[in-house]
């Protein structure tokens, strides 16, 4: 459902911000596990969502380079 609704939203959107919301998560990624590493991150989970929604931009980047 959740998931449905972001893929949607991930497939309306241009190249170029394809490209912007996949830095800003792996950004994400990187504060993630430097707080993690340094014991100060409360929700670990949010680790592999945002190691699955980095999956999910590649995949719909990867679908709209084959498009073209």
């Amino acid at each position: 459902m959740k998931r449905d609704k972001y893929l949607e939203d991930l497939r309306a959107k241009s190249g170029t911000e394809l490209a912007g919301d996949l830095t800003a998560a792996k950004k994400e990624l990187f504060n993630l596990r430097f707080q993690n590493a340094t014991n100060q991150l409360d929700n670990t989970s949010r680790i592999k969502e945002v190691r699955k929604n980095i999956a999910r931009i590649q995949t719909v980047i990867t679908e709209k380079s084959a498009e073209a």
